[in-house]
């Protein structure tokens, strides 16, 4: 049984919610109208999850969050607006410690609560499950060129024969990046910690509604000392640069005029989960030398990816997958280690310092 606190200060939302868990066999729910409630409920229900609105009165949703990060830490995730304040609240709910978030498709007060049922559901349930971790908040910086973090020393492996070195040799080369839940801190872990002038571009698709990824990618570009830029048109790869795919879409790598680009195509229906982390691989696949790529699979449910990065290892290049005491949800690098497609198996905090000695930046 799970036990499930609900926490809305609309009671239509409480309702729609309370239902859409009664029709499943094994959650024990209790509901709260606010904040102050919800700590409250936390000590005294004490739930496997919480759902947590943002905005509500007596105490909000980021308020209450953290007392109950700092009280009895549970896995919550988050029932937030589709706008860009609610994007920006709900980065900030993350970084407090909150598991995954569930975008209301109609507003703060949603009639159309039931159209996104299965994703609530598969959602409230992975965070259940959740392994939570305990992270220093990333400050913020402004849009200025920022400076690169100190990281601490940490223990890598060593560069091979067949390193994939690019440092004054021209080769053109791209890292992936596939993550879903829990992905936003564990990148804030790992992008601000490369620097300025690191050699090929980085792609990351993390899965994400369309209204939150530019606003993501503006969160990034003022951690990070490489640009971060959302991929929303077709855009020339540039080393230096981290393109974040467009959310409601698909990003793809394809050659113009001989140089790699990238494009965001309406999302295909023959995979699951977008942006899609295995259509952006097969894409790489088809227009660069594997032993030109290096795969980076973090934190998430499912096996996005998985068979595409498992293939640019077996031709020649190099993956990474977060290793489970790590990760918020073990289930994508999980799937990439089970195929043998992981190179290495690597802590978030120590995934930065490896790439720089294979890339020797």
């Amino acid at each position: 049984m799970i036990k499930l606190l609900i926490v809305d200060d609309s009671a239509l939302m409480r309702r729609q919610l309370s239902a859409m868990f009664d029709a499943e066999p094994d959650f024990e729910i209790r509901l709260a109208r606010n904040g102050r409630e919800a700590v409250e409920e936390n000590r005294t229900f004490m739930p496997d999850v919480v759902t947590l609105d943002i905005n509500m009165p007596e105490m909000d949703g980021l308020t209450a969050l953290s007392l109950i990060m700092a009280d009895r830490p549970v896995p919550v995730v988050m029932i937030s607006s589709l706008t860009e304040k609610g994007a920006l609240a709900t980065f900030e709910a993350l970084n407090l410690g909150a598991v995954d978030y569930v975008v209301k498709p109609g507003g703060t007060i949603s009639l159309a609560i039931d159209t996104i049922r299965a994703t609530v559901i598969s959602k409230v349930r992975t965070a259940a499950q959740a392994r939570l971790k305990v992270f220093r908040p990333a400050a913020v910086s402004s849009p200025a060129p920022p400076l690169v973090r100190q990281v601490p020393a940490v223990a890598v492996v060593p560069a091979q024969a067949a390193a994939m070195s690019s440092k004054g040799t021209g080769r053109e080369g791209v890292v992936l990046i596939g993550v879903s839940t829990g992905g936003p801190r564990t990148l804030e872990l790992i992008l601000p910690n490369l620097p300025a002038q690191f050699p090929w571009p980085i792609l990351v698709a993390q899965h994400m509604p369309a209204s939150f990824t530019q606003s993501f990618a503006h969160r990034m570009n003022g951690m990070c000392a490489m640009e971060v830029v959302e991929a929303n048109r077709p855009m020339t790869l540039e080393a230096g640069t981290i393109y974040i795919a467009k959310g409601g879409a698909d990003m793809q790598v394809v050659r113009r005029a001989g140089k790699l680009n990238v494009i965001a195509k309406p999302e295909s229906a023959e995979f699951l989960w977008h942006p899609s982390v295995e259509l952006l691989g097969r894409s790489v696949l088809e227009h660069v030398p594997c032993s030109n790529v290096l795969g980076i699979m973090l934190t998430g449910m499912g096996n996005d990816g998985a068979d595409a990065f498992t293939a640019i290892k077996k031709r020649g290049g190099r993956t990474i997958a977060e290793s489970e005491e790590s990760c918020v949800v073990f289930g994508m690098p999980a799937e990439l280690i089970s195929r043998g497609g992981a190179t290495l198996t690597l802590h978030a905090e120590k995934i930065a310092a490896q790439v720089k000695t294979w890339l020797e930046c």
